[in-house]
């Protein structure tokens, strides 16, 4: 959702009620119900809208208000208990600039005048589970309750019990006064006398590994029941289930992240060694010094995301000090000196401004939703595709609706759910042009089809379109020649389809603005490089409907040359695996008009030459299967595969017991935790680039 949308007071009132309405849905679904109606990034994005706009102006903020509040309300089942010291809640910031904003206002406030240079924090992950809080007296269990409101959980004592990680009865496994630690002898002897005859309050969160989450969905698969959507969801449910021996079954873990009793600690770094002598898990954490330290933190521990063995959804940022944490005291219901730094959610909330259709190389025309800018997965998003017609009409999508983005890696970003009870009244339906928008052309839809068309081979949409995707990366690769440069020479008349580009000429290039005598001579030497190009990328790059590079690398593998292609039946083609009916169709229709025909003669004229597939004998790698993940130095990941097919071997998009090896780069993501866990040979960069020098021909 985008924070830098301002309102009036009157329009902040109207979207702030409509708001809380909607969150009040979702969390009574939620902690009530133990229904999941909306990803936890999209929840998280509306609550941080209306506290920004809570904060923009403090006079709306009504008690009711989901800022307000900690949790659901207990389920009547299970016994209440009320905690000692409120369990309360973190206020969520989601960027550096946040942090920075949340520093520089504690550092206003009269509690941290003469402290405001002590910049140490406490940083750990922040485990997506559920929080518990427990009470041991004499060192022995006696109470584990939810945290409910804030004040009054629900006593789960006898379900926490059944969890291996959290201990029956304390004691003290490592001393704490060492050299290596900074505790004082009186802090241990409290620890010890409370031990003896006294209370020990810790707090943690309860969770369910991601190897529990797909064991528990893979034997629910088998029994042919509907799988949990997420591990936070079923973490909860396990640990509120009457019956014990459920939530015994589930191979909960747990993780403390608070020792609450004052036994004489300065720190919260000393809570965590505490509670770790005392036998109880602690998450990573690390002192950091300053603001920057706690930014390579959080990079830190958002790269590494993947690896951890439970899931995690971004930071707890607190000052180190106890005695500032409790100075500073508690806004609404969190307290002022914690926050917890989320990571770039991988959902978000946003309004649909407008829906306008797009006109692909193939004249495909496509809705877009054109977005309030709003910030996923690191990335500023501002359009969203929707698909087809029957996609809008699905999900009921209309322009000035609140809608759910999603966007997972470099996937575009795409309408996941429409929040329709945001809905003001005022929001208007989306018609399907049935005229193209760029030449007027009627559109045309086939029989049993989704896709709109737009015929017009000559359309400027098209035409752009194409020409972009011919000059591209996994197409001919002519370097210097994107999309701007590609409109450049259209504009000027230079370019209309692409065997015009390797007509061009240093006179031409240089009389246009940006070009120079040098610029000029590049492009053209990049362009006189493309002119030999692999058979596989000359079919892609020919634009041929439903075409793509996996396809593409097939049909050329099966035909070998260019003439046998061309000639190929409909019945050949639907032969091939992985190759449909409509494929074939569209395949073959292409391949018999005159324009295409001319469009390849053309390329030739202009010196293209293909270099087609030799006999696969003696390729080394054939047969093997092959996983990229991570950056790679040398190459592009792009470049890599390239190298892998030359020597027969085949490039695969998921894990599975078929793959024989994973290239991993710098930064990888779940794919190397995935490997392993299959005992998938993990090869690094260093290492392939040997494989590749020795099976070089």
């Amino acid at each position: 959702m985008n924070s830098e949308e301002k309102t009036t007071k009157e329009e902040a009132r109207k979207e702030i009620s409509k708001l809380r309405e909607t969150i009040h849905h979702y969390r009574y679904a939620y902690h009530v119900l133990d229904k999941s109606l909306i990803s936890d990034d999209a929840l998280d994005s509306l609550k941080h809208r209306l506290w920004l706009l809570e904060k923009q102006y403090p006079d709306l903020i009504s008690p009711s208000s989901p800022t307000q509040r900690i949790g659901g309300t207990p389920l009547k089942e299970f016994k209440k208990a009320k905690h000692q010291s409120p369990m309360l809640s973190i206020e969520d910031i989601f960027s550096a600039q946040e942090l920075e904003d949340w520093w520089h206002h504690l550092q206003g406030l009269s509690s941290l005048q003469g402290r405001e240079k002590e910049e140490e924090f406490f940083c750990e992950p922040k485990i997506d589970g559920l929080a518990i809080d427990l009470i041991y007296e004499k060192g022995v269990l006696q109470r584990a309750a939810t945290r409910g409101d804030g004040y009054i959980g629900e006593e789960v004592t006898a379900n926490v019990k059944t969890i291996e990680a959290v201990p029956l009865k304390l004691k003290l496994y490592a001393p704490l006064f060492s050299q290596k630690t900074p505790f004082s002898k009186k802090v241990e002897e409290q620890v010890k006398k409370r031990l003896r005859k006294g209370k020990i309050e810790v707090r943690g969160e309860a969770y369910l590994s991601n190897e529990s989450f797909a064991r528990i969905n893979k034997e629910r698969a088998r029994r042919g029941e509907k799988s949990y959507a997420n591990s936070r969801n079923l973490a909860a449910g396990s640990i509120r289930q009457l019956d014990s021996r459920v939530t015994s079954s589930r191979g909960l873990g747990f993780l403390a992240w608070e020792f609450v009793t004052d036994v004489g600690q300065k720190k919260h770094s000393e809570e965590h060694q505490i509670t770790r002598a005392l036998g109880l898990k602690t998450d990573l954490g690390q002192v950091c010094h300053s603001l920057a330290e706690v930014v390579q933190f959080w990079r830190k521990m958002q790269a590494g995301r993947e690896k951890f063995p439970y899931h995690i959804d971004g930071v707890v940022v607190q000052i180190n000090a106890g005695d500032i944490v409790r100075s500073l005291g508690v806004a609404g219901k969190s307290l002022r000196g914690i926050r917890a730094l989320k990571f770039p959610p991988r959902q978000a909330t946003t309004r649909v401004k407008d829906i306008i259709v797009q006109i692909g190389r193939t004249g495909a025309v496509t809705p877009v939703a054109v977005l309030a800018p709003v910030n996923i997965g690191g990335a500023v998003v501002s359009r969203a595709t929707l698909h087809n017609a029957d996609e809008v009409k699905r999900l009921g999508v209309k322009i000035g609706d609140w809608v759910v983005i999603g966007r997972a890696g470099d996937v575009i970003p795409e309408v996941v759910q429409v929040l329709k009870r945001m809905r003001t009244g005022e929001e208007k339906n989306f018609v399907m042009p049935r005229k193209c928008p760029v030449c007027g052309t009627s559109l045309q839809r086939e029989e049993g089809q989704v896709i709109w068309r737009c015929p017009n081979l000559s359309c400027p949409a098209r035409r752009k379109n194409f020409l972009q995707h011919f000059a591209s990366k996994k197409a001919f690769d002519i370097e210097g020649l994107g999309p701007e440069i590609v409109e450049q020479l259209r504009e000027e008349g230079l370019i209309s389809q692409p065997a015009d580009i390797f007509y061009l000429r240093e006179a031409d290039l240089k009389k246009l603005a940006g070009f120079g005598e040098k610029s000029a001579q590049n492009l053209l030497q990049a362009i006189e490089k493309s002119k030999k190009i692999d058979f596989p990328k000359f079919i892609f790059a020919l634009g041929v409907p439903q075409v793509g590079e996996k396809t593409a690398r097939l049909l050329a593998k099966e035909f070998k040359d260019l003439s046998r292609l061309e000639k190929s039946s409909r019945e050949e083609l639907e032969a091939l695996p992985d190759i449909g009916p409509q494929t074939a169709k569209e395949i073959f229709q292409w391949f018999r008009q005159k324009s295409n025909g001319k469009l390849i003669t053309a390329l030739r004229q202009g010196g293209v030459k293909i270099k087609f597939i030799l006999s696969p004998r003696k390729q080394p790698w054939t047969g093997k299967k092959f996983i990229l993940t991570g950056k790679l130095k040398k190459f592009s990941r792009q470049e890599a595969g390239e190298e892998i097919r030359k020597r027969g071997g085949e490039i695969l998009n998921s894990v599975s017991k078929k793959v024989n090896f994973l290239i991993c780069g710098e930064k990888p993501g779940s794919k190397l935790a995935q490997a392993e866990k299959e005992e998938i040979s993990i090869i690094k960069e260093n290492q392939f680039l040997k494989m590749l020098a020795s099976t070089s021909k």
